[in-house]
């Protein structure tokens, strides 16, 4: 059975009456978040292109929690998805901007195509650029909110990821700042998480492998033995920051 807001006392709620959008949050670390953020109190808007997955999760989590299409590439899908959960809950306070792609798995320079390139700029650093855009124009007459986004050790480390994906990740980073330091006037706190290599199903994908083989041979490349990343230690992390 899946937990509700209900499993724990409102007094251990951290996130008790506030409300939450996240994109990317049908699967992997942004369904992990859905649910943990549900679970302390939020009340949650999920925003994905994966309509499926994300009414089924809705369906788990109750009446506090909604889908909406939302192609984070798209500044009106964007536009509407923060306009629905005003509409819907009456506020936002967090905004966790979660969607992301991996991209081909291609490491060379002279063989990464200009498309790829552009289509995980477009998703993996357009689209927080337009979810912090479009939740800060809600968040300012407020003063208050919080603004969280999904970087990853690749924004620190060279050689992590491909070109596309670590120059995306990078450009959070500087985003991050730049919002921070203009947002904060407002009340407003600007984050983001940069996490190292999880079982998510993008990352799963990406490197053809199961969960458990991706775990076993990142586990065996780490200096810290015998602990596993898992998406939940992800979540715990937005938990904090929101």
């Amino acid at each position: 059975m899946a937990a509700t807001n209900s499993d724990l006392p409102t007094i251990h709620q951290k996130l008790h009456g506030k409300v939450a959008l996240i994109t990317g949050g049908a699967s992997g670390i942004g369904e992990c978040t859905a649910r943990l953020f549900s679970l302390h109190g939020a009340k949650v808007v999920i925003a994905d292109i994966q309509d499926k997955l994300g009414c089924s999760i809705v369906g788990e989590l109750g009446a506090d929690a909604c889908y909406v299409h939302c192609d984070v590439t798209n500044e009106n899908d964007v536009s509407k998805a923060v306009n629905h959960a005003v509409s819907k809950f009456g506020k936002l306070d967090i905004m966790f901007n979660n969607a992301g792609i991996g991209g081909e798995a291609v490491h060379n320079i002279t063989k990464t195509s200009k498309q790829d390139f552009d289509q995980v700029i477009s998703v993996n650093l357009v689209g927080p650029f337009l979810g912090t855009k479009h939740a800060a124009r809600v968040m300012i007459p407020a003063r208050s909110g919080c603004i969280i986004t999904t970087a990853s050790l690749a924004s620190v480390i060279a050689g992590a990821g491909s070109y596309p994906y670590t120059c995306a990740k990078h450009g959070i980073v500087g985003l991050t700042k730049n919002a921070s330091s203009e947002l904060g006037m407002y009340g407003i706190r600007v984050n983001c998480i940069s996490p190292s290599t999880l079982a998510t199903p993008l990352a799963t994908k990406y490197v053809s492998l199961t969960g458990e083989e991706f775990e076993a041979l990142v586990e065996h490349n780490a200096n810290l033995k015998g602990v596993r990343l898992k998406v939940d230690d992800v979540a715990k992390a937005a938990l904090y920051l929101a």
